[in-house]
């Protein structure tokens, strides 16, 4: 009998020790998982992310200056705070124009609506040097943009970008 109770006793502990594990599991899996909660201002956000980065890549400052809010704030983790649209493009014709080119990692978007403003635009990429011949791997990256709505123009007025 006193076997038993010991059996019954390890069977209980276990029991609830995996019950509890599969439900954090479960929690970590649920949490995983992103569906938007406006689907049409997903794909409006996930549009003005591809105009904007095919800008981006071929260099064109004239669109990227019209989608910058003119008081932008721009939080990169490695040159820190910009809050010139105009230092944000010379930055960008001197430093990447021709010589990197970023690629957005699929299905990484993210799109949560700012009620009265806008939307948070939150995702992965990844940056290729143009000019690098060997096989290393493209610098990756984390980003948040904060987009505001202003009659019926979208511009990006916070960019916080994060390299890892």
């Amino acid at each position: 009998m006193k076997n038993f109770k010991i059996l019954l006793s390890f069977l209980i502990i276990n029991t609830c020790l995996f019950s509890c594990a599969s439900r954090k599991l479960a929690l970590v899996n649920e949490s995983a998982r992103y569906n938007p909660a406006d689907i049409e201002l997903y794909n409006t956000i996930a549009s003005m992310d591809s105009v904007f980065w095919d800008a981006y890549n071929s260099c064109d400052i004239e669109l990227q200056s019209k989608l910058y809010a003119g008081d932008i704030e721009f939080y990169h983790d490695q040159a820190g705070l910009i809050t010139s649209r105009q230092t944000i493009l010379d930055a960008t014709k001197s430093n990447i124009c021709g010589k990197i080119k970023r690629e957005l990692v699929k299905g990484s978007i993210e799109v949560y609506p700012l009620r009265g403003f806008g939307a948070v635009e939150i995702g992965e990429h990844k940056f290729y040097k143009l000019d690098d011949t060997s096989d290393s791997p493209p610098q990756a990256g984390k980003f948040i943009f904060i987009w505001q709505l202003e009659n019926t123009e979208w511009t990006i007025k916070r960019i916080i970008s994060l390299h890892y």
